[in-house]
């Protein structure tokens, strides 16, 4: 993969800790696999991303329909998937979601228990930087991946700075990845 590791914001120093570049989709795949609960967080960008699938609405919808991971639609998005006839997709300003996960005894959106993985796709630039600081911060046992087009320094792991075609075959990779065993 040529990703590469320049963040979006030139101007902030993420800090000494920053991202590991992911550097096959199989890797995050299979990140997403291994955890006990992983969260997916769609952001106001989905409907204007193009995946594969279509647009980012419809990669979440068929990752959610595969019962591995919660999906949880940020600003209006919500409205989306209602749309798309999706069920069980939670709805949770971003800021707010950021606040709930660095929680130690928040039991997620569905009451279960904490969430040990958190995947970050269609969000705006900087309030994803924000909250993946104050993950990096307060919730070190949360595990945060980006799977935004751009290096996301703050998270744990980032699929770097690439081309819209390059990440659209990425992420195609890694859905294929997580719902072939279904």
């Amino acid at each position: 993969m040529a990703a590469r590791m320049i963040p979006g914001q030139t101007a902030e120093i993420a800090g000494p800790k920053k991202a590991f570049v992911i550097p096959k989709p199989e890797v995050a795949a299979s990140l997403i696999k291994r955890a006990k609960r992983p969260l997916l967080v769609v952001g106001s960008k989905a409907v204007e991303t193009q995946t594969m699938d279509g647009d980012l609405i419809d990669t979440a919808i068929r990752l959610h329909n595969t019962g591995r991971l919660q999906v949880v639609a940020t600003a209006h998005i919500v409205g989306e998937f209602m749309k798309r006839g999706a069920e069980g997709i939670h709805s949770m300003q971003m800021m707010n979601l950021g606040d709930r996960l660095r929680d130690p005894d928040w039991r997620g959106l569905d009451g279960e228990g904490a969430y040990d993985l958190v995947a970050f796709a269609g969000t705006l630039y900087y309030l994803e930087w924000l909250v993946e600081s104050g993950l990096k911060s307060f919730a070190q046992d949360l595990t945060t991946i980006s799977l935004s087009r751009s290096y996301q320094p703050n998270a744990n792991w980032s699929l770097g700075t690439m081309k819209a075609d390059k990440w659209k075959e990425v992420i195609d990779v890694i859905v294929k990845s997580i719902t072939e065993d279904n």
